[in-house]
């Protein structure tokens, strides 16, 4: 079966999430398997948002590993508490870097990335089992909506 992702070109940040969050609750509810979810999500967000970089990092060990991903080639391992992903890991918490040059140990992955959002994927353990990245090539790019919409996207695979 084809999937499509249907938003209004012209609809506002905000109008974009609300719709694209059933959406993607539809397109993973039945698919049990976490890499094909993350894939997809990766996706559909790229294709909304044109972020310029998406994707997942796996908790392995004491390791952040590259998972499904939409955008450059990017860093394969983070360690814990490095960069805005491994601090976002330690911290259990969403992080907002509205310029990614004044974050202090920040990796650069791509020279082009210039604000980068973060978001934890914390299972009903209690664990940190990945780690939403999204990066943009424009400085302050995230605020508040982006945080509250991409941790509802992030609940529904955690």
């Amino acid at each position: 079966m084809a999937e499509e992702i249907i938003i209004e070109a012209t609809a506002g940040k905000e109008a974009k999430y609300q719709l694209l969050l059933p959406q993607i609750e539809a397109l993973i509810t039945d698919e049990p398997n976490l890499i094909a979810n993350m894939a997809n999500i990766a996706a559909a967000l790229k294709e909304v948002f044109n972020f310029f970089w998406i994707g997942f990092y796996l908790v392995e060990e004491d390791t952040l590993v590259l998972g499904p991903f939409q955008g450059p080639v990017a860093c394969t391992r983070i360690n814990q508490g490095k960069g805005v992903c491994g601090m976002a890991w330690i911290d259990r918490r969403a992080i907002l870097v509205p310029n990614v040059d004044e974050f202090p140990g920040h990796i650069a992955c791509s020279s082009g990335s210039k604000s980068e959002i973060v978001v934890p994927g914390i299972n009903s353990d209690g664990k940190v089992i990945f780690v939403l990245d999204v990066d943009s090539d424009k400085l302050d790019d995230f605020d508040e909506n982006d945080r509250i919409y991409l941790e509802k996207v992030v609940e529904l695979l955690a």
